[in-house]
């Protein structure tokens, strides 16, 4: 309706427009504009009818057309008019001139112009700020609405998080039949809070429960709350849940919710405004205000929930969280069995055996996996998707992309080819290290000239002290492949030194594992999912300290002796093994398998050192 009451009053305006400047050249045709000289002229020669004289301008009429032009006008020169027409014997009359439309044009037309220019931007403006976007709509949501009909995501499209998606059904049972549902008088929780890890698929829960309950459906970001202008997050607050209470049932689903929940006076003394401790107050406010029997659920998401002020996570608000971890390897599996659905896949793929490969993936970084295996498989112009494009997608994730064109020289690149077998093969050699899948000296990612590729076939929860050790003696085979083989060693284990250095210093001050130390824990594990970790205090003295970093020290000068003693026993088959992957770039399983039954049988045959 809107719409169309703007478009009548353009067509208004254009009509009179066009009367006005047709009027104008109307007049403009049948008036003669005559020069001052040429009136005198006229009227000494007694051609002039009738005269109307104003300030500025003489209008009349003449005795015989001029031009075919009967009217005429012309500037009035001079004082000595009334004589002159005295003299010639012509009426004349004063006018008084109305400028009344002048003068309103004047001051009218630029502001009617800049209002309209204003307007026009005001209007582009609020556009590409989405909804509650403009100037004038300050204080509105911005939330985007979905209606019954515009979430098509359902339960059976989120896999891998089945505990999470059983507790939300309740959420649907209620939302669906809230009479029977609460027939013995138990209230659905006003908030749930899905706490998880980044791309765990916390939001894409929360648009099931919308579509399953086929309920409105209110998105937002915890950011979009607030603004530069003081008071605007708490009216979008009070906006958003008036507008769900308008269209309850509903769900609220409040995004990053750790942008506008942070724990108030965090900040005290650092220069910081109350305006988002206004809106949390806000946000705390409603959330005590409304009634769970109307049908309106707030829903929320974070990976920080260690920040988010306790207020909000007393019983009465957030009632219940709802931990969206990552998956195992059946979940692993399940998720991909959803992305695989859109892409054409080869028979032969076996899911789980991908699943097994990507532990610790997320559920968007499975997504990805699925999409750069399609595009593995385009690349090489297949007709599906092959278990060697998923291998291949997997590599681009965890080591990055292949840099062809960053050219080693030979030495560097027989530096590189030891240091990567030295890790193969203390992998092989080491009880319950993680299986070597592949080994390349091609460059990949920011800064690796080369590497070794293991994955883990099942998902581990607890390592023991055996276990961490063999990882570390995994980490500086490299290491000890260029001091054993070149009798010196260089910068190409920086980061495996600081990744040996980290697990040890756990293994002393987190996990207990150093007799000498006691059964005591000297730091504990950073909270939160994501962000830069705090620093930590230091509860233990200068004496202690010194004991933990003597003790870090053996652990890892132990593995770098294992690791040694490892290859040591296996050198003939080092060589090799290096000398293949100078030729070849790139060794796979079947390759290696050969391989570590060499070296296996040659650390049978080699007497070990008293």
């Amino acid at each position: 309706m809107n719409d169309k009451r703007f478009h009548f009053l353009y067509a208004l305006l254009a009509l009179v427009g066009v009367m006005f400047v047709h009027d104008l050249w109307v007049g403009y045709r049948q008036v003669a504009v005559l020069p001052y000289s040429q009136f005198q002229q006229l009227l000494h020669d007694k051609k002039v009818a009738e005269v109307k004289v104003g300030e500025d301008r003489l209008e009349g009429t003449l005795k015989e057309p001029l031009d075919g032009k009967t009217r005429f006008v012309t500037n009035r020169v001079g004082s000595e008019l009334a004589k002159e027409l005295d003299e010639a014997a012509v009426k004349y009359s004063g006018t008084v001139e109305n400028r009344l439309v002048e003068m309103l044009l004047s001051w009218l037309l630029p502001v009617l112009l800049f209002g309209g220019v204003w307007l026009f931007l005001a209007r582009r403006m609020a556009g590409k700020l989405g909804p509650g976007g403009g100037l004038m709509a300050i204080g509105k949501s911005k939330a985007k609405v979905f209606v019954e009909t515009d979430v098509q995501v359902r339960f059976q499209d989120v896999a891998g998080v089945d505990e999470a998606k059983g507790e939300l059904q309740e959420v649907v049972s209620f939302l669906k039949d809230p009479e029977s549902y609460g027939r013995l008088g138990g209230r659905l929780p006003k908030g749930i809070l899905l706490v998880g890890p980044p791309g765990t698929g916390k939001t894409l829960l929360a648009k099931a429960v919308a579509g399953e309950a086929h309920v409105p459906f209110f998105s937002i970001s915890g950011s979009e709350f607030v603004e530069m202008f003081v008071g605007v997050g708490a009216a979008r607050v009070r906006d958003l849940f008036e507008q769900a209470r308008a269209k309850a049932p509903a769900i609220i689903f409040i995004d990053e919710l750790d942008a506008l929940g942070r724990a108030r006076g965090a900040n005290l003394g650092m220069g910081g405004h109350d305006e988002k401790e206004q809106t949390l107050n806000q946000l705390l406010v409603e959330m005590d205000g409304f009634d769970t029997r109307s049908g309106l659920v707030l829903l929320a998401a974070t990976n920080r929930p260690d920040v988010l002020d306790p207020a909000l996570l007393r019983a009465g608000r957030f009632d219940r969280q709802v931990l969206v971890d990552r998956p195992d390897r059946a979940g692993r599996a399940a998720i991909l069995r959803v992305h695989v659905g859109k892409v054409k896949l080869a028979p032969e793929v076996n899911l789980d055996d991908v699943a097994a490969l990507t532990a610790g993936f997320s559920g968007a970084d499975l997504a990805n996996l699925v999409n750069e295996a399609a595009l593995a498989a385009t690349r090489r112009h297949a007709q599906a998707v092959e278990r060697v494009d998923f291998d291949s997608a997997i590599e681009r994730i965890v080591a990055g992309l292949e840099k062809k064109t960053r050219l080693l020289n030979a030495r560097e690149r027989e530096f590189v080819a030891f240091h990567e077998m030295g890790h193969a093969l203390v992998a092989a050699a080491s009880p319950g290290a993680d299986p070597v899948h592949k080994v390349s000296i091609i460059p990949r990612g920011l800064g690796a000239l080369g590497y070794t590729m293991q994955r883990p076939t099942e998902d581990r929860f607890v390592m023991t002290r055996g276990e961490l050790e063999g990882k570390l003696s995994v980490l500086l085979g490299g290491r000890a492949a260029e001091a054993l083989v070149f009798q010196h060693t260089s910068t190409g284990a920086a980061d495996d030194l600081a990744r040996a250095t980290d697990i040890a210093r756990d293994m002393a001050t987190r996990f207990a594992m150093v007799p000498s130390l006691g059964p005591v824990t000297y730091e504990t594990e950073p909270a939160g999912f994501l962000g830069p970790q705090p620093i930590q205090r230091r509860d233990y003295s200068e004496q202690t300290a010194r004991e933990i970093d003597l003790a870090v020290r053996e652990i890892v000068n132990d593995a770098f002796t294992r690791s040694e003693s490892l290859l040591n026993a296996r050198r003939q088959t080092l060589e090799r093994a290096a000398r293949l992957l100078l030729e070849k770039e790139t060794l796979v399983d079947a390759d290696l398998k050969v391989l570590f039954e060499e070296a296996r049988a040659e650390a049978l045959r080699t007497p070990r050192a008293a």
